[in-house]
């Protein structure tokens, strides 16, 4: 999806020979997995950050043609509205100082565009739903002008049979509206952290990532708010999955954005198939190529947005493999936050996923995907449900075992001692004092009741790299 496509518009024969390349990709993929051919070694991390450009009064800004421009950084690139934007990470292998070098870089390219940005009048912030959007600043006059954005609109509207969006969540307050368009989409940004993996672990690793959701989102949790009113701790999750619903509403295992439909098997390529039996073409943009690309594969997977998801790449000889991409983390609050949640993860995930008891045989998939949505609504106070039966409060779970339970699984990838102890020493400071980005935004709202006093002091810690835990109310 990150990808320009050239056509203006789709015919019934585009999606006929779209959809026969998309199938024969997907058999190709099942059987190159069968013949060995993914590769089978290392670890890589790496990242997207999805961001927000706004002007001096802290509303969004649709500034991001000309701010790429200024940019001319090939790792920023657009978003779905003008006034977001991604930054993305180079793919470090995981082993001695890689995640120092991970928020190295993030910090150098985050500081190149908070220049660009100044020079603009604007200003950059990373969070996961900004609290002075309006709705009506989420119309098609601010999506960003390529092919891409305006085909899948027209797509999903098309499968919706022009039905409007209906939003609908009901938190701490309850929000409901209808919204003509998919630009609803754009006040969900994220922290999307990737994790290549050896083919023959990358089954056990997905489904050891589902497991992790709950509690890592539940850390992480940075989305309060939506159009002034005070919901889930991670409102974005609702939130897109309301924003691209473009299903039969007798059918919701066809949603385009959701949990998932199980634990994988065997075959990690078994999630392809899925994609082809249950998910409508909706940019069947023909792409020449051999089957190997699988340039229609990918394009396809990219139109579904499971907050686990398989990805195929290539390395640098060609090889294909295979990554899982983490997608429910918030942008935000800081960096060295983003990057010690990514830490937690890489940790905790290649312990689980190394467990001589595999994990999904302890959890239900349907408890995992229930852990998911409570800890979406209640953060660290949700009651999460574990491997050995019992269900305890996610602050609680994460300080007792998950976080010595990450430690142990970066020492195993033989990280540097000194990242570990840092990032590792920001979660449990976040932990102690329970206060993520969600929590301070909910206090500071309380004692404010000012969404522009609360924006403006959010972007001046983030601006200064303070992790969350240390900032005041």
């Amino acid at each position: 999806m990150g990808k320009e496509i050239g056509s203006d518009g789709f015919t019934t024969d585009d999606f006929t020979r779209f959809h026969r390349r998309l199938a024969l990709e997907t058999q190709h993929a099942h059987d190159a997995y069968a013949r060995g051919e993914f590769a089978n070694e290392g670890l890589l991390g790496g990242f997207e950050l999805e961001a927000w450009l706004v002007d001096e009064q802290l509303l969004p800004v649709p500034r991001n043609v000309s701010f790429l421009e200024r940019m001319a950084n090939p790792l920023v690139v657009p978003e779905l509205s003008r006034f977001n934007v991604e930054l993305n990470g180079t793919p470090q292998p995981l082993r001695a100082k890689a995640l120092s070098q991970l928020e190295s870089e993030l910090t150098t390219t985050w500081q190149q565009c908070l220049r660009v940005a100044g020079e603009e009048g604007s200003a950059l912030i990373a969070i996961g739903t900004l609290p002075t959007l309006r709705e009506a600043d989420l119309s098609l006059a601010n999506m960003s002008p390529f092919k891409r954005y305006a085909m899948l609109n027209e797509q999903i509207l098309l499968l919706r049979g022009g039905r409007p969006l209906n939003l609908d969540i009901a938190g701490i307050e309850t929000l409901r509206t209808t919204h003509a368009d998919v630009m609803l989409e754009a006040a969900t940004t994220s922290f999307q952290v990737h994790l290549q993996t050896p083919a023959s672990e990358a089954a056990r690793t997905y489904n050891a990532s589902l497991i992790l959701a709950a509690p890592l989102l539940a850390l992480a949790a940075n989305s309060p708010f939506l159009f002034g009113h005070a919901l889930w701790h991670e409102t974005r999750i609702p939130l897109f999955e309301q924003a691209v619903d473009c299903c039969d509403p007798g059918h919701p295992k066809h949603m385009r954005v959701t949990f998932g439909s199980g634990y994988l098997g065997s075959d990690p390529t078994a999630c392809f198939a899925e994609n082809l039996s249950n998910y409508a073409v909706l940019l069947p943009f023909e792409v020449p190529g051999p089957r190997q690309a699988y340039a229609h594969l990918r394009l396809h997977n990219g139109t579904i947005w499971r907050w686990n998801r398989m990805l195929i790449g290539f390395d640098e000889q060609q090889r294909p493999h295979l990554r899982v991409e983490q997608r429910v983390l918030p942008a935000g609050p800081s960096m060295i936050d983003m990057i010690a949640n990514a830490a937690f993860y890489y940790g905790a995930v290649r312990m689980l996923a190394g467990e001589s008891v595999a994990p999904e045989t302890q959890l239900s998939f349907a408890l995992a995907r229930d852990n998911f949505y409570r800890a979406a609504r209640d953060g660290l106070d949700a009651q999460l449900d574990w491997l050995d039966g019992r269900r305890a409060p996610a602050g609680e779970l994460l300080t007792q075992e998950l976080l010595p339970l990450a430690r142990a699984g970066l020492t195993r990838l033989e990280l540097a001692a000194a990242d570990i102890d840092r990032y590792l020493g920001v979660i449990g400071e976040r932990l102690r004092n329970r206060q993520n980005g969600a929590a301070w935004q909910l206090a500071h709202y309380a004692k404010h009741h000012d969404f522009f006093r609360l924006v403006a002091d959010y972007l001046d810690h983030q601006r200064r790299f303070m992790p969350v835990h240390e900032w005041p109310i």
